[in-house]
């Protein structure tokens, strides 16, 4: 199974979460609402759940393995991280023209 496209959707300035990211497996399958994290200096994800009557949370998908995860998972943060550096360089460019 291929990566094809990540999408992030939202992105977050203050506390814990980062980003809302949509994710697209083969062309054909699409993930949304994985979460980009950050806590104790260490980026990760959280993959979508739904709260139970109990009031615990429940994945309504997931990696099945390891490995799978850590390639999901690099490939999330390198795009969130590409996101980022997008998001300065507009900035930078649209400061650079209201100076000018």
């Amino acid at each position: 199974m291929q990566i094809t496209d990540i999408k992030i959707r939202k992105l977050f300035d203050e506390g814990p979460m980062k980003a809302i990211v949509s994710v697209t497996f083969d062309g054909q399958l699409a993930v949304h609402d994985v979460k980009v994290i950050n806590a104790r200096d260490k980026f990760f994800i959280v993959m979508p759940s739904r709260k139970n009557p109990d009031e615990t949370y429940r994945d309504i998908v997931h990696p099945i393995n390891a490995s799978f995860r850590e390639m999901l998972e690099r490939e999330v943060i390198a795009a969130y991280n590409a996101e980022l550096e997008a998001a300065a360089a507009a900035k930078i460019e649209e400061a650079e023209e209201i100076t000018v």
